[in-house]
């Protein structure tokens, strides 16, 4: 290790003794950091101008066999500040360790912390106006208006529940798009899905053809019977169709994966926080949650959207200056393409049935399309937001602009990984330990790209959090919504006065806040905590998605049947999400990744910890129903749901169709049994919400 790594910590004992050794010591780490630097932008912009490598592969750090798996283009070595120079034991010393180097990268600045501080006041303050200012000039404007009778109107149309939960169903149709944007993509994802390409290559880019798919499903099957309904909570479905233990098993289900899920949410984002500002996590994330519980508890649904439209632009603005600045760097557009089409990166899904196939054509397309519907159609989160809208056409619109918005987002990320890959073909950084975890590449991409202009890398970690604090947002406000309306107003019955019920949501609210911020120790202590959580979504979302399709598509399927067909597909989903983690963690099994290279690394790494990675690139391949690919979880969760309920007619036979409320049906079903005489030939139920004055909005 070097002996710059810690400057401090050398003249900490004696400030005066050592006081001259340490001023050398930091003099000299400040020469070495600007000399790698230098060589970094001598290197990009020489890989750009001629599309070739720009440094001899020292000696120390080049595998022998590197050249049989990774991508190395014809070397045309050019002069930078290590080569000019005779190989000499002084060249040795000027290269930085890793741990040196990933210290050289956290250049965060005063303007940085200023851009990040602003995108939380803001929110902040979107959160105060419709808490207090916006609630108290609405009755003000009622109360001037209607006289004596404002108080039923505020009761019939503005109820404290109405209101926080989907604004009074007068919402308007782009801050609603924009809001599902923004709390659709987590910190996660948006970290995510550039690292996928960087290690997979474009594959799973071919998945936003679902969105087109999955949306078209919905609009016709699932969001009709919604909208007609119009459910707060959409496991209300579940009891008036089936019984009300349908609907305490999908509402505790809910509640159980938000648990686990919130302070990962949140944990993501406070390590890229951590990594380009050397803040702890502890520090960090309380603030933010406690900022975020704020807006979200005063605000209600409507905080949540506007904040969520500040900070879908902060995500599109950060993307976009990453993609042109990452792009210039490397030498344009066209080097970009060049250098990820000869490494292998600009990839297809495979022509495959075979389920254990990562990414084929049936788990892409297929699959995909059951994952989507999984998001887009029955997540309470999203169908709340849809239910916040006025009519069937502003949701109609709704949805295709958020499908647009989605599909623009993912698209940025896309190329970002592309960008990563371009940037770091010739020393891959997660090999080398620069990047200790996959969730760090992108930020280091940006320290790397955007670090020398003050300000761009809080606008990065403003996006971060930005997509973070959008979906923590929303899935406190969704869960407010869940637990008042499936589990404490059934209890509570009509003596629920509104106070209670603005009492009981705001104390769901900052319940769940603070509970994870104490989370995150948990979730920094057990990384299993992570894989439990993709087992917990994958279990959860295909038999959620099973028993909606029944009970809208299938009349004929009864209680008993759809409950044990649920409890087959959850346990069943359980079983293979559990062992397909045991097999990844443990190494039994993991699907292969596309190669990589440290040929043209610059500074010293652990070579072992390289070599031992080199297993993860050679081929794999398994035959067990927990190898199959992740895309296909949803799918086989419905189908078994679906599957088993209809077998278990012939248990407990059929339900009498005429039994069945049509208004429970999708409208293809509807039409087909009228024109069968199973219902007698009426209208279909069309709800227009009242008008209220222009300050609900």
């Amino acid at each position: 290790m070097s002996t710059t790594a810690d400057p401090v910590a050398l003249g900490a004992s004696s400030p005066v003794a050592y006081g001259a050794k340490t001023a050398t010591t930091v003099a000299n780490a400040i020469a070495k950091t600007v000399a790698v630097i230098s060589s970094t932008v001598s290197t990009s912009s020489t890989t750009g101008a001629t599309f070739t490598s720009t440094s001899t592969p020292p000696t120390s750090a080049t595998p022998t066999t590197s050249t049989t798996f990774a991508y190395t283009p014809t070397p045309t070595p050019t002069p930078t500040p290590f080569q000019s120079a005779s190989p000499s034991l002084e060249d040795a010393e000027q290269k930085l360790s890793v741990k040196d180097l990933s210290q050289a990268l956290q250049h965060f600045g005063i303007v940085d912390y200023l851009v990040f501080i602003a995108m939380l006041a803001v929110c902040a303050v979107i959160g105060f106006y419709f808490g207090f200012i916006e609630k108290k000039q609405k009755k003000q404007k009622l109360a001037g208006k209607d006289g004596g009778g404002a108080a039923g109107i505020e009761e019939r149309r503005g109820s404290e529940a109405l209101d926080y939960l989907v604004g009074g169903r007068q919402m308007k149709v782009f801050p609603v798009a924009l809001s599902l944007v923004a709390s659709f993509v987590s910190g996660i994802s948006l970290l995510g899905t550039s690292t996928e390409i960087y290690v997979y290559g474009t594959q799973y880019a071919f998945i936003l053809v679902t969105l087109a798919i999955s949306g078209a499903i919905s609009w016709y099957i699932f969001l009709p019977v919604f909208c007609n309904l119009q459910l707060t909570s959409t496991y209300e479905y579940f009891e008036r169709r089936f019984s009300r233990r349908m609907r305490l098993f999908g509402a505790g289900l809910y509640v159980l994966k938000a648990i686990i899920w919130l302070p990962i949410a949140v944990y993501v984002p406070a390590l890229t926080f951590n990594q380009v500002s050397g803040i702890g996590i502890h520090t960090i994330t309380p603030i933010v949650v406690i900022i975020c519980t704020f807006y979200t508890c005063v605000g209600g649904i409507k905080g949540v959207v506007y904040t969520d439209v500040v900070q879908s632009v902060i995500m599109y603005g950060s993307l976009i200056m990453i993609m042109l600045k990452g792009t210039l760097d490397v030498g344009g557009f066209g080097t970009v393409w060049k250098i990820n089409q000869e490494g292998g990166r600009l990839n297809t899904p495979e022509w495959s049935m075979d389920p254990t196939v990562r990414l084929s054509v049936f788990s892409v397309f297929v699959g995909g399309t059951f994952f989507k519907l999984q998001s887009t159609s029955i997540n309470q989160a999203t169908v709340q937001r849809f239910m916040s809208l006025p009519s069937l056409k502003a949701i109609k619109q709704t949805l295709f602009i958020f499908s647009i918005g989605l599909v623009l987002l993912y698209m940025g990320c896309v190329y970002v990984g592309l960008v990563c890959y371009a940037t770091y073909y010739d020393c891959d950084p997660m090999s080398t330990g620069l990047a200790g975890r996959r969730d760090q590449l992108v930020p280091l991409l940006v320290m790397r790209v955007l670090g020398v202009v003050p300000g761009l890398p809080g606008l990065f970690v403003s996006a971060v959090f930005s997509a973070a604090l959008s979906s923590l947002s929303t899935l406190l406000n969704s869960l407010a919504a869940v637990i008042l309306e499936d589990f404490v107003r059934p209890r509570m019955g009509k003596s629920m006065k509104e106070k209670h019920v603005a009492l009981t949501m705001r104390v769901v609210v900052v319940a769940f806040g603070i509970s994870s911020i104490f989370m995150v120790y948990v979730v920094e202590k057990l990384g299993m905590v992570l894989q439990l959580s993709a087992t917990l979504q994958s279990s959860l979302y295909g038999p959620m998605l099973g028993i909606f399709t029944v009970g809208m598509l299938m009349p004929w399927v009864g209680e008993k049947c759809i409950f044990i067909g649920s409890i087959a597909s959850f346990l069943t989903m359980a079983w293979i999400a559990v062992n397909a983690q045991i097999a990844n963690i443990t190494g039994s099994f993991r699907h292969t990744k596309l190669p990589v290279s440290v040929e043209n690394c610059d500074y010293d790494f652990d070579m072992n910890r390289y070599l031992n990675s080199t297993s993860e690139y050679e081929p794999h391949s398994g035959s067990s129903v927990y190898h199959m690919s992740f895309l296909l979880y949803a799918m086989l969760g419905a189908l078994l749901t679906i599957i088993t309920s209809n077998l278990a007619t012939f248990v407990y036979g059929r339900q009498d169709i005429k039994n069945v409320d049509e208004n429970l049906l999708a409208p293809v079903i509807q039409r087909y049994l009228r024109k069968n005489n199973y219902y007698q030939t009426v209208e279909l139920k069309k709800v227009e919400a009242p008008k209220l004055s222009e300050s609900s909005d």
